[in-house]
C-alpha cells in the first residue's frame, strides 16, 4: 500500500497546499480504504462574470480516493500512514476507532462522524465538498456503520499549508519532508471485545534543541 505516491500524485495534479490528509477504513479486513486530501485553496462559485455582482469564492473541495491493496490486520495500514505522515513531515499521525452507528444507544453525533469520515458532509452538494474518486464509497460507509471503523488523521508540512508557520521540528529537511524508513512503530488497535472509541497518536517529530524565547 503506497499512501505516499498516491498522495504526491495529487498534489502534482492539484498543485495547491495541503491542510490534511484523512484515512477511513471498516473495521474489515482487505477492504477497500478511502483518503480524502483537503486542500488549501478556493475557486469561483460560478464562471459567470456579472456587472457590478462579486461572486464570492468558494473552498477547492476535497479529493476522494479509493485504496484497494490488501490488508490483513490494522497495524499493516498504520505502517503504510506512518511512511506517508513521515515522508510528508507531519508532526504526528492519530488514528481513533469507533464502533458502528447502527447500534442501540448510538448518538446522532456517532452517525455524523461517521458520516464525515468517509466524505459524505451534510447540508453539501457532492460537487462542492469532495472530488469522488472512491467508487466504493457509500458502501464502504454502510459497512463501517454495521461493522465500525477507524480513521488515521495527518497534517504533512511538505506539500502542505503548515510550513509556512515554520514549527520548531529538528527531524524535517529543507524541503520539509523527511527521508525513510520511519523509525516508529505500529501499536495494536484496542481489542475487538472492548468498545471500539480508542485513540492513538503516533509522535513523529521531535525538538532536540533548548528554544530560546
Amino acid at each position: 500500500m503506497d499512501l505516499f505516491n498516491a498522495v504526491h500524485e495529487q498534489m502534482d495534479a492539484v498543485r495547491l497546499p495541503l491542510v490534511a490528509v484523512t484515512v477511513t477504513a471498516a473495521r474489515r479486513p482487505n477492504t477497500p480504504l478511502v483518503a480524502i486530501l483537503h486542500w488549501h485553496g478556493f475557486r469561483r462559485a460560478s464562471p459567470l462574470v456579472l456587472p457590478g455582482i462579486d461572486i464570492p469564492p468558494r473552498s477547492v473541495p476535497g479529493s476522494a480516493i479509493q485504496l484497494t491493496h490488501a490488508w490483513h490486520c490494522v497495524e499493516a495500514v498504520d505502517e503504510a500512514l506512518l511512511d506517508a505522515a513521515w515522508q510528508l513531515g507531519a508532526w504526528d499521525l492519530e488514528r481513533v476507532e469507533r464502533r458502528g452507528c447502527n447500534v442501540v444507544g448510538a448518538s446522532a453525533g456517532e452517525a455524523l462522524a461517521c458520516r464525515q469520515a468517509f466524505g459524505d458532509y451534510e447540508g453539501a452538494s457532492a460537487d462542492e465538498a469532495l472530488i469522488d474518486g472512491a467508487p466504493d464509497r457509500a458502501e464502504l460507509m454502510q459497512l463501517a456503520a454495521d461493522a465500525g471503523y477507524l480513521r488515521w488523521l495527518f497534517r504533512p508540512v511538505k506539500g502542505g499549508v503548515w510550513r509556512q508557520l515554520d514549527e520548531p521540528d529538528d527531524t524535517l529537511g529543507p524541503d520539509g519532508g523527511r527521508e525513510p524508513p520511519c523509525p516508529v512503530l505500529p501499536i495494536p488497535p484496542t481489542p475487538r471485545q472492548r468498545p471500539a472509541r480508542g485513540r492513538t497518536v503516533y509522535r513523529l517529530g521531535a525538538v532536540r534543541r533548548i528554544l530560546l524565547p
